[in-house]
């Protein structure tokens, strides 16, 4: 089994739309683009980009966090080439998942 690794988000900058710079306490910094995982009943929220924009740094988990209560893991952030594209993958699902409710509301 692989070790979940510990790491701290101690700053981040928006630098575009969805996209923010990140910076860990082991000096990595990341710039992601979070505009392809944004779906789901906890991440679709902030699509909304002034909510995305109200991002903060947990004080206790050390991690992104969003009013809403959305968070990344700060290992799945420092990682991000790692994770990416299966953040996509379950996102697309929640995406489709949320489009066959609206369909089954409708009939």
């Amino acid at each position: 089994m692989e070790e979940h690794k510990i790491y701290r988000v101690v700053d981040f900058e928006v630098v575009g739309p969805y996209t923010l710079r990140v910076v860990f306490d082991d000096g990595v910094e990341r710039v992601i683009d979070f505009r392809e995982v944004l779906a789901g009943p906890m991440y679709g929220a902030l699509r909304d980009e002034a909510m995305f924009r109200r991002v903060e740094i947990d004080p206790e988990a050390h991690t992104l966090v969003w009013p809403n209560g959305a968070d990344f893991d700060p290992e799945t952030l420092h990682d991000w080439p790692k994770y990416e594209e299966e953040m996509k993958r379950m996102a697309a699902r929640w995406k489709r998942e949320a489009e066959v409710m609206a369909e089954k509301r409708m009939a």
